[in-house]
């Protein structure tokens, strides 16, 4: 075969070679045919040798892309091996400094593994690789006992205390708050935990100290089972595949610089402005005060508790969910666009990803990216715990007092006490063009100014473009005095440069173009706490509470001291339906009435009567002074609950106090009569007719402590009822009777109790009626008693 024919034959080969990716074969193949073709290009006619010489240019061209193509995947290959091994290295060091002596000697082990398994030519990184193995090889046998060498030259220091991972599941929220009660979960709160731990089909199991040494180094980099969240409709026709950090950033890192920054934070198509906002609010936080709420829940950490790049491609995020912190475990894929961009929020320093990655374990949680939207109290209390409160905007109402709302979020926001954001409502399009406001839209309040008598508040919208049009904008030339300008060290015209979303607008705008506030505050303002976790069956009370409270979950309070409670009921939220279209409207009711329970919805009236929100987060607010009672009957209360609800109450206060669920009597009787002819006889107003009423015997047996009786009479809507208590007859003569008669007082709708205290042993004849007679219809009695009591019929 000729030379020609063989260059032609080595040429074909190295294209076949090329599109199949096999880079090496390809390289030869075209060298091989450059050669050829200059062989003979010399014997040819000079007007062909033009085209000839072309090829070989070509040929060579490409070998050499090619080569150089793979010589850096090589380079890039050994650097993030090497990246890995100081990670490994890392990690070991700091459990070594914890005194978590096997889990660093399995570290420092995998560094050596993996350091000497690297094939590079580089000489720069073999002698790197060479001397990290050696440092991981000499303190590894240093733990094995080999060397009696105890120093630990390569730590910088070795003062942090040691720690010992537990299992434990406790009470807590956060370190600096004292739990008051009990500090173990019953067997009955661990089950509320553990249904609500199944959550869009992903399994969250509560934070435990265990957690601490979870595992993030693997052989192979790290991919999660619900790697591939579910892309929004907006992501899907931009979708090109799923890339991590190093494959789109030179030299990924968690954070870049010292601290967090609220300005690089860039939501992109994936609505969850509430969140972004949050994280914008949170990080302007740790910046100001130099506390770490928000990169304090990122695994893995250094030693100094930063969150750290894991080359490994695994994170750990804690998150406030479904009543407790709760471990989010992801992978560090995210999706890419067909345009070379991020299809997720992202920080503005191309290689710093602590935003992208928060997003997705929030967006893991939550069922994907096609996420329905929220609003920043359920996100901000996901990512810090602190506590939520909604604070509607009501400008047209005489009792919203919005000079006091400006007030206090200004000096609470100066002082560190409260994280805020501001939510539009509905804009009609051209409300939104002249405003340049988006409609139902959070925003993160950066400040809040009084200058000179003028109420500004600084606002960044998520999306980190598009600002206000109006007053204090930076369009604005009537408004900003030169005075202001010096006070806010704000120049409108060098503003007007670039529009990042930030902006000042004043607080009369947003009374008129903002629906509400979003406040949570720092749970460091209290020293005390208590959560309980419960669940209300379905079938468990009326559908509706308007009549008969008894049923639903009541709690006592014993407030020990003077100050402030705080009350948030929780919701627990599984699915990510119930998250789009929340049909269950909770609150919380607080009565005094010495923390004993209550049966009537107004009787006695709460002290405060709670709105129904179908929120998941309901917050209640009680101040403890001198006249107030020091025991309040706290109430769950719905509208309409139709299915099984999971919550958690959790109280927050200045001064100790005892919280505790009122567990239902013991022993529980249902009696089924009805009021028919004769024996509808109307109340003791109507003589003649009212001993034809059904009547029951109930026995009450001796026993150790007197017992206790409540009798639950349900009848029709459409009829008042009663219930009257008489001794028959007592077992111990010498005993006085307790009563000589009791009744359930006035005639209600539908439903009455009776409470029976310190019943001695004996007969009792309950009476039940009608307040008019001849009104016939039937009635269901419930006998629920601490001692085990008879009932019998004497109609």
């Amino acid at each position: 075969m000729s030379d020609f024919a063989n260059a032609t034959e080595a040429a074909s080969l190295a294209v076949k070679f090329d599109q199949a990716g096999q880079s090496d074969k390809a390289v030869e193949c075209y060298r091989t045919a450059a050669r050829l073709l200059d062989r003979v290009c010399g014997k040819l006619p000079p007007e062909k040798q033009v085209d000839i010489r072309q090829k070989v240019k070509e040929y060579l061209e490409r070998a050499c892309f090619l080569q150089e193509q793979k010589d850096r995947a090589q380079q890039e290959e050994s650097e993030r091996g090497m990246q890995q091994c100081y990670f490994l290295m890392q990690q070991a060091l700091d459990a070594d400094e914890a005194n978590l002596k096997d889990l660093a000697l399995q570290l420092y082990t995998q560094a050596v593994e993996l350091a000497v398994s690297i094939n590079t030519g580089d000489v720069d990184v073999k002698q790197k690789l060479k001397n990290v193995a050696a440092q991981a090889l000499d303190r590894a046998e240093e733990l094995k006992g080999i060397k009696k060498n105890n120093t630990l030259p390569i730590l910088q220091n070795n003062s942090r205390p040691a720690v010992s991972p537990r299992a434990q599941l406790q009470r807590e929220q956060s370190v600096h708050l004292k739990v008051s009660g009990k500090q173990v979960y019953t067997d009955e709160e661990k089950e509320v935990l553990r249904q609500t731990s199944n959550i869009n089909n992903n399994c969250f199991l509560p934070f435990m100290d265990v957690d601490l040494s979870e595992k993030f180094q693997y052989a192979l980099p790290f991919e999660d089972r619900a790697s591939e969240l579910k892309l929004s409709s907006k992501q899907e026709k931009e979708f090109d595949c799923w890339v991590r950090p190093h494959e789109v950033s030179v030299d990924p890192k968690m954070i870049v610089g010292d601290h967090v920054d609220c300005y690089s934070i860039k939501q992109t198509i994936v609505s969850d402005c509430s969140f972004v906002a949050s994280l914008a609010v949170s990080a302007l936080y740790e910046k100001r005060f130099k506390k770490k709420i928000i990169t304090s829940i990122i695994y893995p950490k250094n030693k100094n508790k930063d969150p750290v790049y894991n080359p490994f491609g695994k994170y750990m995020v804690k998150l406030h969910l479904n009543g407790v912190r709760r471990k989010v475990i992801i992978d560090d894929r995210l999706p890419y666009s067909k345009h070379g961009r991020l299809l997720c929020s992202y920080s503005s320093n191309k290689n710093e990803f602590w935003v992208s990655m928060l997003e997705k374990a929030y967006m893991k949680v939550m069922g994907g990216y096609d996420f329905p939207g929220s609003n920043s109290n359920i996100d901000l209390h996901a990512l810090t715990g602190w506590i939520p409160e909604r604070c509607a905007i009501r400008a047209n109402e005489a009792d919203f007092n919005a000079e006091a709302l400006y007030e206090m979020i200004r000096t609470r926001l100066e002082r560190g006490e409260v994280l805020a954001t501001v939510a539009t409502g509905a804009l009609s399009d051209a409300e939104a063009e002249r405003t340049g406001l988006v409609a139902t839209h959070a925003y993160a309040v950066l400040d809040v100014r009084l200058v000179n008598g003028v109420k500004l508040l600084k606002l960044k919208n998520p999306w980190s473009h598009l600002r206000w049009r109006g007053n204090y904008s930076e369009l604005d030339t009537a408004h900003w005095t030169a005075t202001l300008r010096q006070e806010l060290r704000y120049d409108p015209d060098s503003a007007a440069q670039y529009d990042n979303g930030v902006f000042w607008i004043d607080y009369a705008s947003i009374l008129n173009f903002f629906d509400v506030f979003y406040l949570n505050w720092n749970p460091e303002l209290f020293k005390f706490t208590y959560c309980i976790h419960q669940k209300w069956d379905a079938g468990n009370g009326p559908a509706k509470d308007a009549y008969n409270i008894g049923e639903n979950p009541q709690f006592s309070l014993h407030v020990q001291g003077h100050g402030a409670v705080w009350l948030l009921l929780t919701r627990h939220i599984t699915q990510i339906d119930d998250f789009r279209d929340n049909k269950e409207y909770i609150t919380l009711l607080v009565y005094k009435n010495n923390g004993r329970r209550v049966y009537y919805p107004y009787d006695p009236p709460p002290y405060i009567d709670g709105v129904r929100i179908n929120s998941p987060h309901y917050l209640c607010k009680i101040i403890a002074g001198e006249q107030s009672c020091d025991r309040y009957t706290l109430v769950v209360s719905q509208y309409e609950k139709s299915r099984t609800i999971f919550y958690t109450l959790r109280a927050y206060a200045t001064c100790p106090i005892a919280l505790s669920k009122l567990e239902p009597y013991p022993y529980t009787k249902t009696v089924r009569g009805e009021w028919s002819g004769r024996t509808a006889g109307g109340c003791e107003n109507h003589r003649a007719t009212y001993p034809n009423n059904p009547k029951y015997i109930v026995t009450v047996p001796e026993a150790r402590t007197p017992c206790v009786l409540l009798v639950e009479l349900k009848g029709p809507k459409q009829y008042q009822i009663g219930v009257d208590a008489r001794v028959e007859a007592l077992d111990d003569p010498t005993v006085t009777a307790p009563f000589l008669k009791e009744s359930s007082g006035a005639y209600r709708s539908g439903f009455v109790y009776l409470e029976l205290r310190n019943l001695p042993a004996g007969r009792y004849i309950l009476t039940v009626s009608t307040f008019y007679p001849a009104q016939e219809g039937p009635f269901i009695m419930e006998l629920k008693s601490t001692c085990e009591v008879t009932c019998e019929s004497r109609y």
